[in-house]
């Protein structure tokens, strides 16, 4: 009747909170018999029953609440997992955790209903503690960088990456000792949880997938700059247009920026959907104002360096030393 009844509520917490009860609450009843027997027993015949057996019935009591509360958890956990992105990531350590504090909790006070000082214990645990958490600090270091990883969340998996070291991939999975890299080549980089936390690393995918690409190109001196930003605009809306990956409603920017060596440089800002489309769009868009260049007659320098001696205003003097003009032949 109470199952009935929750299900057609809107939530969930009561029918989460019913199946958790439903063990617990069995044991409690038998229990509750037990002491109901006791009081009747000594009240009708003066039959003192032994504290063993109270005892027993304490315990009874205690191993229901910690099954209650390791079951109430464990739904909330379950029931929770497909919203929450750090239980879907760390929902089997967390529910390790909790039932392992549960259950440690709940033998201690068992012990100290039976009797047993649990001072010694509690010692013994802290300075076992101690030994194990020197045994395993690598481990340790690891575990709870992978807890700093789920929390923060600089990166998640299925975002791409680029590590410190110039590696980069996507995220294939996130452990508690290590984060596994699927490279471009489709090899797998393991990394190590203490590593990726205190690096300096580039995703890709956040704040948003789109990203900005700038490509840059230079063009000869003598070169109309109004025409060749022209045709640079014309090529880049061809290009995020007609190829896949390219984002179609948005403006290609030229800039020039640099008077350089033997060009004018410029860089031409296009917008991509994701970082894996990227190569696709730099490679159509090289060949079209490679061959757009050629057919208006841009001409994109080779690197090169001349001495100009005249602008320079070498004088006349030397000029006329024979091994200068020989070596300016």
């Amino acid at each position: 009747m109470i199952k009935g009844f929750t299900r057609r509520t809107k939530t969930k917490f009561d029918d989460i909170f019913i199946r958790a009860a439903n063990l617990p609450t069995t044991l409690l009843i038998f229990a509750s018999g037990g002491v109901l027997v006791e009081r009747i027993l000594f009240l009708t015949f003066n039959i003192q029953v032994t504290g063993y057996l109270w005892i027993s019935l304490k315990a009874v009591g205690i191993i229901a609440a910690i099954i209650f509360v390791d079951r109430f958890l464990n739904g909330l956990i379950h029931f929770y997992r497909d919203s929450l992105e750090v239980l879907q990531t760390a929902g089997y350590f967390i529910h390790i955790f909790t039932r392992v504090c549960i259950f440690g909790l709940g033998f201690l006070i068992l012990l100290d209903t039976f009797g047993v000082s649990i001072t010694p214990i509690l010692a013994s645990l802290g300075i076992g503690s101690l030994a194990v958490a020197l045994a395993l600090q690598p481990t340790l270091e690891n575990l709870f960088s992978g807890v700093q990883i789920v929390t923060d969340r600089p990166f998640r998996e299925g975002h791409f990456i680029k590590l410190e070291s110039g590696e980069e991939g996507f995220v294939e999975s996130i452990g508690w000792r290590s984060t596994w890299i699927r490279l471009p080549q489709n090899n797998m980089i393991v990394m190590p949880n203490k590593l990726l936390v205190n690096a300096k690393l580039v995703n890709y995918h956040y704040p948003s997938k789109e990203m900005i690409m700038a490509i840059g190109l230079g063009v000869h001196y003598n070169s109309d700059l109004e025409k060749v930003e022209g045709v640079l605009m014309e090529v880049g809306c061809q290009v995020l247009q007609t190829v896949t990956g390219g984002i179609k409603d948005f403006q290609p920017v030229v800039r020039f920026h640099m008077f350089n060596n033997s060009s004018i440089d410029c860089n031409v800002v296009l917008r991509v959907r994701e970082f894996s489309d990227a190569a696709t769009i730099r490679h159509e868009f090289i060949k079209r104002v490679h061959k757009r260049f050629a057919e208006e007659g841009i001409t994109i320098p080779y690197p090169i360096q001349a001495v100009n001696y005249t602008q320079e205003g070498v004088p006349d003097a030397l000029m006329e030393h024979r091994n200068v003009k020989d070596i300016l032949k």
